[in-house]
């Protein structure tokens, strides 16, 4: 079954030309068939890229998905033009009232601020309570997984002294979890990020299960039961060349930062970069997905009853 696009939404051409199975909306309106609904509340400066990301593996597994593209009500980006948000994106204030199969919150490169101190802050929060009445599943992302972390279960997160930044080996920590069904036992997974979770705060709360994580970069998947959701430290769902992107931006910038370990071959950023995650971020993704068909109510005005 394929994944609902708007047919001119940058992602739909892109997917279609890849072999990924899209249907526009207007093609999904003659179906009589109930499609997993799932919000993206998209805090990347670089939406199209991000909306992309996440379509390419949501839109990989047999269901029918509709995507909602959803954004800060009063957060301006920047970095995408306005009409595409205005064509494509709808602001959370509009969509508070209806229900989600699950939702993704992404990551956002402000992890150097303390959360108090990010513009949208209270309205962030309000979405994390939302999602408890009407959202079924939710999968918190890099900053946003943190985010969750800390107003759900007042865990900080930690500064580096230096950018965790690279492809890094994780454990498969209880294979018997749904959610990790047909994962090796360890998995190259791209990491980029100035902050930490740490293990041993993971640890004192019983509510809090680690299913991946690295002896170089610490925690990475964990699943919250109580608040049926999951959270991810790091970025299962990056193309092949998105640290490559991140690295030539800070060295054209004069930034200080290290080669990302593990990604070039021989560790030469004149090589291309090999991508050793993307079967992963499908398993990952398609698990998710069939957690939610197995579990979501059909009537969707019983989520979160």
């Amino acid at each position: 079954m394929p994944i609902t696009l708007p047919s001119d939404l940058p992602a739909f051409e892109v997917l279609n030309r890849e072999g990924v199975m899209v249907m526009s909306d207007v093609q999904a309106e003659r179906q009589d068939i109930r499609p997993i609904r799932i919000g993206l509340l998209n805090l990347m400066p670089k939406k199209i890229q991000t909306e992309t990301q996440f379509a390419r593996l949501i839109g990989a597994t047999p269901l029918q998905i509709d995507l909602q593209l959803i954004r800060m009500t009063e957060h301006q980006t920047r970095n995408t033009a306005a009409e595409h948000m205005e064509a494509f994106y709808r602001p959370f204030q509009e969509v508070k009232d209806e229900k989600f199969d699950g939702l993704i919150i992404t990551g956002a490169p402000i992890e150097h601020l303390p959360y108090q101190e990010v513009t949208y802050w209270d309205e962030l929060t309000e979405v994390m309570d939302w999602t408890q009445t009407n959202v079924h599943s939710t999968f918190g992302v890099c900053w946003g997984g943190m985010a969750m972390l800390w107003h759900f279960w007042q865990i900080d997160k930690h500064m580096l002294d230096h950018k965790a930044f690279g492809c890094f080996r994780h454990r498969n920590l209880l294979p018997a979890s749904p959610y990790l069904r047909g994962f090796s036992d360890d998995c190259v997974i791209p990491v980029s990020r100035w902050t930490e979770i740490r293990q041993d705060e993971l640890d004192a709360e019983p509510g809090l299960t680690t299913l991946l994580g690295s002896d170089q970069s610490g925690p990475c998947l964990v699943e919250d039961q109580a608040h049926r959701s999951l959270l991810i430290f790091n970025h299962l769902e990056y193309d092949s060349g998105t640290l490559k992107e991140e690295y030539d931006r800070d060295i054209a910038a004069g930034t200080p930062i290290n080669v990302p370990d593990n990604y070039y071959p021989g560790n030469d950023p004149k090589q291309p970069p090999q991508n050793r995650w993307r079967s992963h971020a499908h398993l990952l993704y398609g698990n998710w997905i069939n957690e939610i068909y197995q579990s979501t109510p059909f009537d969707m005005g019983q989520i979160g009853a």
